[in-house]
């Protein structure tokens, strides 16, 4: 999908620099999550993720001098990302999408939406980029660091949740409205290939 005339692309990067994107609209919200699965993830406090249509993200691995394709990760292999499967709280699968040289996970899938949703590491944006994206809202707080002091962003207006919250009260009207069009070209999808599968047994 093109960038809308009245967007920016935000750029990013792996480690390395093999691996670098591009998304093409802003995102549909910024998540910063303080549940201990995503501190265990990253190996920090809390994580950043930036939520965009998969439409309107595009990648590409370049090999760089410095970068080696030696991984002992069991994972699926694109030409691009190394794809690695990993457990969430909810017992479904979190798709965690690496640079197959340096290992950084750049973006992921959930199982909801599948690999029509991108969840965009937002700590990977580059120089530029990193500075135009900020937290829409803190989600599961209950569990946050005890030492993170979130004053500053309930001053600014940020909302904060102890645990999850509702979408239809939280999200912009045309988040919204992009959400909706990617569910239902999810659900038209899914019956065409129900179709399809069908007729092939038939």
């Amino acid at each position: 999908m093109a960038s809308s005339p009245s967007f920016d692309p935000l750029h990013g990067q792996c480690t390395c620099g093999a691996l670098t994107y591009t998304m093409n609209a802003k995102p549909l919200i910024v998540h910063c999550c303080h549940c201990t699965w995503c501190q265990r993830e990253t190996g920090t406090a809390f994580l950043l993720n930036a939520m965009v249509e998969s439409t309107n993200f595009t990648y590409k691995y370049t090999p760089t001098p410095s970068s080696t394709t030696t991984t002992t990760i069991t994972a699926t292999t694109t030409a691009a990302v190394l794809f690695t499967p990993t457990p969430t709280a909810s017992g479904s699968t979190q798709t965690m999408a690496r640079c197959p040289a340096c290992l950084t996970v750049v973006f992921s899938h959930y199982s909801g939406f599948g690999s029509a949703m991108t969840f965009v590491k937002a700590g990977t944006l580059s120089e530029g980029s990193r500075q135009r994206v900020r937290p829409d809202l803190h989600i599961f707080t209950s569990t946050k660091a005890e030492w993170l002091d979130l004053s500053a962003e309930a001053e600014r207006g940020v909302p904060i949740f102890d645990e999850y919250y509702d979408k239809e009260v939280v999200w912009s009207e045309e988040a919204l409205e992009r959400r909706s069009v990617l569910v239902e070209r999810i659900r038209r999808e899914r019956t065409e290939n129900a179709g399809r599968e069908a007729e092939s047994q038939g």
